[in-house]
């Protein structure tokens, strides 16, 4: 059984920074691909970050290029996401998730593990 569990979530106003991490356990669990998205009321799930296990290249949604980091630690199986400049329109829960095909991808549909989401509130 695979579990993703996210933490670091919280309020906090616009030009500020936060970090979630993700920490990743199941005897199996060997994803070649993590990744955050978020979701904000009445919108779809967007991509925001992924990230390669082995390599560490990372990938990223426009909207957050240059503020937001992505990031892993394989030793302790735990993914983080710095976020700094933060604005009111990145108000979201972020979910975790991670996924096991070879190559890349930005659709949520295709990530087969997710945590439970936590909620980033951000005020202007």
């Amino acid at each position: 059984q695979v579990q993703l569990v996210e933490s670091g979530g919280g309020s906090v106003q616009a030009e500020g920074s936060l970090r979630l991490s993700c920490a990743a356990s199941g005897r199996t669990f060997n994803p070649l691909f993590m990744g955050w998205f978020r979701q904000a009321p009445g919108k779809d799930r967007e991509f925001v970050a992924a990230i390669r296990r082995s390599s560490g290249a990372t990938y990223y949604g426009d909207s957050v290029k240059g503020r937001f980091t992505i990031s892993r630690d394989n030793a302790v199986n735990t993914m983080y996401l710095q976020m700094n400049s933060l604005k009111p329109e990145d108000t979201a829960v972020y979910y975790c998730a991670a996924r096991s095909d070879y190559f890349m991808s930005y659709s949520y549909l295709d990530y087969r593990y997710w945590g439970q989401g936590t909620q980033v509130t951000v005020s202007s």
